[in-house]
């Protein structure tokens, strides 16, 4: 389990678990709100695959309190950068903080890593709600794309590689 106290609004603590034979089917099932479809799949069980069959994603569950409510995963790149990829938060779970707990959290543990130097993500640039959350997070748009999204990063503070990202 993965958890640095972070909380959603309504005082739920947001840990990050290894997907296992208890809470898979429950991360699968994990669905966003149908305006969301152009962003991320209909279901969270499409990351879960990516992470079983290509290698490069690392699926965590994202629990409030014991109960799953999302899905997001991390990688480490070629260039020893770590991503941040496929978060989605239960449609019925939104709008209570859950994302923004859980985003934390896994910046925090990345960041806490000796060979963690960066943290990058990437969105659509019509999205717009996870444009606006990364802002809030730190992160900022890069010149890089990949494919039709934008890069974002959350560099560590110069010079201060035994301390967390900006802070996390």
């Amino acid at each position: 389990m993965i958890s640095h106290g972070f909380q959603d609004k309504t005082g739920r603590r947001v840990a990050l678990h290894e997907v296992n034979d208890e809470n898979w089917r429950a991360v699968a099932d994990v669905a966003p709100t149908d305006d969301q479809r152009r962003y991320v799949p209909a279901l969270a069980a499409r990351y879960l695959l990516l992470s079983m069959r290509e290698g490069v994603w690392r699926s965590l569950a994202v629990c409030a309190d014991d109960t799953v409510v999302g899905h997001i995963m991390w990688g480490r790149d070629e260039d020893g950068s770590y991503w941040i990829g496929g978060m989605l938060i239960d449609g019925t779970q939104q709008g209570r903080g859950v994302g923004r707990a859980a985003a934390r959290t896994l910046i925090a543990w990345l960041a806490a890593r000796e060979d963690c130097w960066v943290v990058r993500l990437s969105y659509l640039p019509t999205n717009t709600a996870a444009r606006d959350l990364y802002a809030s997070l730190g992160f900022r748009p890069t010149t890089a794309t990949e494919g039709d999204e934008v890069v974002a990063e959350l560099p560590r503070k110069v010079g201060r590689r035994d301390v967390a990202l900006n802070g996390y």
